[in-house]
């Protein structure tokens, strides 16, 4: 068999880009990954590989192996062989596990970073639903258009009762936020049950807010997850918020639940597989890419402007690759009202203002920073935005 290949065929194979750097040549680290993420050991080989194995199963490495050879890091393409994945349920997880598996475990590898996934297209078509609702779908619901979309997040973040939640939610729909989202450190604990927490906020804003989204979290190994996203459905609810240590194939499998639910994506932990400080990792952009793909509705994209602050034009990338999935992307960390017209400057209308601190640590409360908020998105500034510009200040 051939391994290295001038072009790769794109329906016979996912194609990966990887940064790789290696203590021998690239050509070595791109022959260990595509060899051990595939077939078997890539430095001993057995009686049991026939060539016709090597064929249909074995993956491919684009270029010359000389000029691979000459090199000891660069960017390095691998053909992952679509045949050797069950696409309708390992899915997701499984994928990375070929992806990002073995080869890391192999000291000559000294850097290998995910940068770039094409998955074919007729498998992308036949076994990804991509978003339910998506931007269209969110504007739709809210009734909001040619602006923003505001949010509004829960704090504090755990250790409050149904009851006091419900009153924050009061005092947040009456702000005018479109979203609201409970924080990812609330999911099922026994002073805040999600049952009772759904019971009693969908009750009321079916009945005063019809048009606000509420993504109740819903954090857990997948078997939980999944049961919790119909418990949602069941008593009411519009709206889930998972975040990424449940695992990234569990928005997968609650997309395919096909549940009248709009899906929020929570990035917060992810700078453990995404920092580009680190030798190994994949790059936010592939799973915003994947997340597109399973179907979310929203994802925590990143921030700029707040104490988190991207590089703008690597959050404009992401947001870029968002809306081609039509992903609503949420700019969360640190927004504020003096923030707003600069970030809506830089990156347009179709993101998701999400709020916590600015909205409820507001001078005047919750009730006011809300407002603030709304009218800063609103450019109909009164006292409570102007209070928050004091506080907090104002990009220029």
């Amino acid at each position: 068999m051939e391994f290295y290949k001038k072009d790769i065929d794109q329906e016979k194979y996912t194609i990966a880009t990887y940064e790789m750097s290696s203590e021998i040549s690239l050509e070595n680290a791109a022959w260990n990954l595509a060899i051990g993420q595939s077939v078997g050991n890539p430095n001993v080989r057995n009686s049991w590989e026939s060539d016709a194995l090597f064929e249909k199963h074995s993956c491919v490495i684009k270029g010359d192996k000389e000029n691979l050879s000459s090199v000891k890091s660069g960017k390095i393409e691998i053909g992952f062989p679509v045949i050797n994945t069950d696409w309708a349920e390992d899915g997701i997880s499984h994928l990375l596990c070929q992806l990002m598996g073995g080869q890391l475990d192999i000291n000559t590898i000294t850097q290998c970073r995910l940068i770039d996934l094409k998955i074919p297209h007729k498998i992308k078509q036949k076994y990804f639903l991509k978003p339910k609702y998506g931007i269209d779908g969110i504007r739709n619901f809210t009734q909001v258009y040619n602006k923003p979309i505001l949010g509004g997040i829960i704090k504090p973040k755990t250790g409050i009762s149904p009851e006091i939640l419900l009153e924050m939610v009061k005092q947040l729909a009456e702000g005018g936020v479109n979203f609201i989202k409970e924080d990812e450190i609330l999911s099922n604990p026994s002073f805040c049950p999600l049952e009772d927490r759904v019971r009693i906020i969908s009750q009321y804003l079916k009945a005063e807010y019809p048009n606000t989204v509420y993504a109740f979290c819903i954090n857990g190994d997948h078997h939980a997850v999944l049961k919790r996203a119909e418990l949602v459905h069941r008593l009411g609810g519009n709206a889930i918020h998972v975040n990424i240590w449940s695992g990234l194939g569990v928005y997968n499998s609650l997309r395919k639940l096909d549940l009248p639910l709009f899906i929020h994506f929570q990035k917060s932990g992810d700078k453990i597989i995404t920092d580009t400080q680190h030798r190994f990792g994949i790059d936010w952009s592939v799973i915003c890419g994947l997340a597109g793909l399973m179907g979310v509705d929203f994802i925590h994209s990143g921030m700029w402007g707040g104490y988190a602050n991207d590089d703008e034009k690597d959050l404009q990338e992401v947001i870029d690759i968002l809306h081609k999935f039509n992903v609503m992307p949420a700019l969360s960390c640190g927004m504020h009202p003096g923030l707003v017209n600069k970030v809506t400057e830089k990156f347009g209308i179709d993101y998701m203002a999400n709020v916590g601190g600015a909205l409820h640590g507001h001078p005047s409360g919750t009730l006011s920073g809300t407002k603030a908020m709304r009218q800063a998105i609103d450019n109909t500034f009164k006292e409570e935005y102007h209070e928050a510009i004091k506080k907090w200040g104002q990009s220029k």
